[in-house]
């Protein structure tokens, strides 16, 4: 692919799955405000963001087969771990932005096991086996994640109940 056209869907990448997450959010913040039609319609169009940031993905070849999706990730969280979040943690330090702080800290703890979780899932890939993964469990508040049965009371990051966990 030369680099212009490259570039182009990088950016255009970029762009939809920031639309994706954020009209996500945006539905949320409808559907908690009794705007059930607006929630939908933000979840819909969140939706046909999704088609086109994984059809940009598909044409620059960034979506493999599962073991090399699975080194892929783990590759992103280990980044996350041990660069993007503590310089981020740094410069939130520095300019005493304790909101950013916490949301930071959330993320960094969760990225450590979602990379340990990639890791045992790799490692059952390259065994020729699928995953026994009957129930997965993010707590809504720090997206700290638990596989199988959820035998904690709070989330061990934030403190949130466990009754509020989101299963899949």
């Amino acid at each position: 692919m030369k680099a212009m056209t490259k570039k182009a869907l990088e950016e255009a990448f970029a762009g939809e799955s920031m639309a994706h997450m954020k009209y996500l959010a945006f539905s949320d913040v409808a559907e908690k405000e009794g705007f059930k039609g607006i929630a939908k319609l933000f979840k819909a169009i969140a939706y046909a963001e999704q088609v086109h940031a994984t059809n940009h993905a598909k044409a620059l070849g960034i979506i493999g087969k599962t073991a090399e999706n699975l080194k892929e990730a783990m590759g992103g969280e280990n980044f996350e771990v041990t660069e993007m979040y503590p310089a981020y943690d740094a410069v939130a330090k520095l300019q005493g932005e304790k909101t950013a702080e916490r949301y930071i800290h959330y993320a960094l703890e969760a990225e450590k096991i979602h990379e340990d979780m990639y890791k045992d899932a790799l490692n059952s890939v390259e065994n020729n086996q699928d995953k026994d993964i009957d129930k997965v469990y993010i707590c809504p508040v720090c997206g700290f994640t638990a596989i199988g049965d959820l035998d904690i009371d709070k989330c061990p990051v934030c403190g949130v109940s466990a009754d509020k966990f989101v299963e899949f």
